[in-house]
């Protein structure tokens, strides 16, 4: 029976969260399985994975194959490495204790590295939130500004608005003195008037 260690796919829609088995190539992505070897979730930064080293490297020695994602994830714990030291032990490279000796040395780096980007991710997220605060805070108070602007304009166009209605009294001032300079005119015909007279005086 040829065995491959794969993904079974749970959760729900949007947010997947996978079981990693070791189950008959023949049967079904999510069907029967021969044994749970651990999960993984993807929906997490860094993507959280817990699983039973022995049993994933006892399947390997068994011959099982690896999905391509199922083998990304075994590399990522270490556990392809320690199927890879178990094998330079069995052709006596170097002794069981050396070879965990080097697996607990690459766990303990691996851990380390974990923990710096998740540190990283932390600060990271904690720069975006104090950046996202201090741009919130500019846009209130642009807003409140720009209201204030807003209330104080009108108060400031009203008295311009009124000042012609307040000069035009001015501008007709002088059409009421134009009958007082014709008024001359109108008198001349009264001074002329005893000349007539004296004319009708010689004629007689």
């Amino acid at each position: 029976m040829s065995v491959k260690i794969r993904l079974q796919r749970h959760g729900k829609k949007g947010k997947p969260f996978y079981w990693i088995v070791a189950a008959d190539s023949r049967s079904k992505r999510d069907g029967r399985y021969l044994e749970k070897l651990g999960t993984y979730n993807p929906n997490t930064n860094p993507a959280t994975i817990e699983i039973d080293v022995d049993s994933s490297v006892k399947w390997l020695q068994n011959g099982a194959q690896p999905t391509k994602t199922a083998r990304n994830i075994l590399s990522y714990k270490g556990i392809m490495l320690k199927y890879h030291l178990l094998g330079g032990v069995a052709k006596g490279a170097f002794d069981e204790e050396e070879a965990d000796k080097r697996f607990n040395a690459w766990l303990e780096e691996k851990a380390q590295r974990i923990d710096k980007k998740k540190s990283e991710l932390q600060k990271l997220k904690e720069e975006q939130k104090a950046k996202a605060l201090e741009n919130e805070k500019i846009a209130n108070e642009a807003r409140i500004k720009a209201k204030e602007e807003a209330l104080a304009a009108p108060a400031e166009e009203a008295p311009a608005e009124e000042a012609p209605a307040e000069e035009a009294p001015a501008e007709e001032a002088p059409a009421e003195e134009a009958p007082a300079e014709e008024a001359p005119a109108e008198e001349a015909p009264a001074e002329e008037a005893p000349a007539e007279e004296d004319s009708d005086e010689e004629s007689k």
